[in-house]
């Protein structure tokens, strides 16, 4: 799945259109390297974003096209 797609369906990031702009901009990260919003993304991978100057780190637990709202955190594992 592409990263902007699951950022997208795991409630990361609201919008698809902000996920890209994000990896566009350079604030995700994709095991440690700058990620493109076509980046494949698959189970293990740790994800790192960069909200002004605050730092989310995840890594991804499950990869599904659709999840229920209640589901979505159920994708991702927080890494302090």
């Amino acid at each position: 799945m592409r990263l902007d797609k699951f950022l997208k369906v795991s409630r990361i990031i609201k919008r698809r259109t902000i996920a890209n702009e994000a990896c566009d901009a350079g604030r995700v990260m994709l095991n440690g390297r700058t990620a493109k919003a076509s980046a494949e993304v698959s189970v293990g991978d740790v994800i790192e974003i960069r909200f002004g100057e605050k730092t989310f780190k995840a890594e991804i637990l499950n990869v599904s096209e659709h999840v229920s709202k209640d589901g979505a955190s159920e994708l991702y594992r927080v890494i302090l």
